[in-house]
């Protein structure tokens, strides 16, 4: 059963107890990440993150890394354009030790020049490793394409420049003015009783202070065209994509499916298409990202740097297809049940089950609950599928992205400048 509860400052609690499982998890979640930087501070979100763990006034960072290793729990953060999550998972009899721990961590945090001197340099190496893969690294230069100089289109781990460049002062300025008590969602879910989770937590998080920072309310511009960045590699790593919807769009399940039927799955018709019928890339798929005010839609995949222009004609003319001839009935209801079982597969972990209360309270201030998805991907029919692809993938908006051993603007723009859906 789902609960909640709002402490006297704000902050908030969402619990699921799960009764038959002998696990908890449990996520501090902050409303606040990459894109919620300025210039100076790019990569700091990700940077306190690190942080995080390297030590408080009651326990070095080798005793943070102990202490769930101990009893053999998890703990672990990471970082997105717009939002952070320090969480944790562990036997139910040692959630007062998850809480300390991860209280402990948010609460005191020393945040010691040597620390933040030293973590810099690990930082770097997770710049260099990401470089290194460029197979990941795409997306970023596709995000950077598209969203120009808007902060979403800033890698969220920063640049060496922008990390070596941070000090004590922009760290702890950044942490006081956003890790404040109405940007933090707390979500446990497990075998937990909610009234004594609040009683646990209350007295300790009650005493956070602070006020609302206002989000950035500036719209992207979104850029289209290609973008190319040379690199020596096998295989041309590429994604295609358009302007998406914001998280709040009352169109978000379509996508989801429009999503699905793309390239959501081994059953997919750019899977089908691309790897199963021609055997031109190994990996390919898409993905939809919502944010709060926009969104941006993705095919990526890797391929033979011959195979590249084929395969990018064969993205389009799917994309294309969609527009115009739309998705029969079988189709759509074979999509409509893959969504539905991956929703109630991921149920069966009370990490999911966290992750998906602390998202969906932090983001819309309620619980948006697996039923809810459902009921709405349900009521999507043919006609809408269509529709939104018209609205989607129109010819003036794609934008493509590449990193491989040559770069072929000239080419893959007259692609883009042949595609249509009309």
């Amino acid at each position: 059963m789902y609960q909640k509860k709002v402490l006297n400052n704000g902050i908030r609690i969402v619990s699921e107890e799960i009764p038959y499982v002998r696990s908890v998890a449990i996520g501090i979640w902050v409303g606040v990440g990459s894109r919620d930087e300025t210039e100076e501070e790019h990569g700091i979100s990700h940077f306190i993150e690190h942080l995080m763990f390297k030590g408080t006034s009651n326990r070095s960072a080798k005793e943070i890394a102990e202490s769930l290793d101990a009893v053999g729990g998890q703990l672990n953060a990471f970082t997105t354009k717009e939002y952070t999550c320090y969480y944790a998972k562990v036997l139910d009899e040692h959630l007062d030790l998850a809480i300390d721990v991860l209280s402990d961590m948010f609460f005191n945090s020393l945040f010691a020049y040597k620390d933040i001197e030293k973590e810099k340099k690990v930082v770097l190496e997770e710049i260099k490793m990401y470089e290194d893969s460029p197979d990941e690294l795409v997306h970023d230069l596709f995000a950077t394409h598209v969203w120009a100089k808007h902060t979403l289109g800033k890698p969220i781990l920063g640049t060496c420049d922008s990390v070596a460049a941070l000090t004590g002062e922009k760290v702890n300025n950044f942490y006081k003015n956003h890790y404040t008590n109405p940007n933090v969602v707390i979500a446990v879910a497990g075998k937990i009783n909610h009234q004594q989770l609040v009683e646990k937590l209350a007295p300790t998080f009650e005493g956070l202070k602070g006020q609302a920072i206002k989000k950035d309310k500036g719209l992207p511009n979104p850029h289209k065209g290609v973008m190319c960045s040379e690199k020596t590699t096998e295989q041309l790593q590429l994604c295609i994509g358009v302007p998406g919807l914001s998280q709040e769009s009352e169109d978000i399940y379509k996508v989801h499916l429009i999503n699905n039927i793309l390239g959501g799955g081994l059953s997919s018709r750019l899977f089908q298409e691309i790897r199963e019928e021609r055997g031109l890339a190994y990996s390919v798929y898409s993905y939809h990202s919502a944010f709060r005010d926009c969104g941006l839609f993705t095919v990526y995949s890797g391929t033979s740097p011959n195979n590249a222009d084929e395969v990018t004609e064969l993205v389009l003319n799917e994309l294309a297809k969609l527009a115009t001839e739309g998705v029969d009935e079988q189709e759509l209801c074979r999509t409509k049940e893959q969504i539905k079982g991956n929703i109630y597969l991921g149920l069966e972990s009370v990490s999911s089950r966290m992750s998906r209360m602390g998202k969906s309270e932090l983001c819309f201030n309620r619980l948006i609950t697996p039923e809810e998805v459902i009921d709405n991907i349900v009521k999507v029919n043919t006609s809408d599928i269509q529709k939104i692809a018209v609205q989607l993938f129109d010819h003036k908006k794609i934008a493509i992205a590449t990193i491989g051993p040559s770069c072929r603007n000239e080419k893959l723009e007259g692609l883009i400048n042949s595609y249509g859906t009309s």
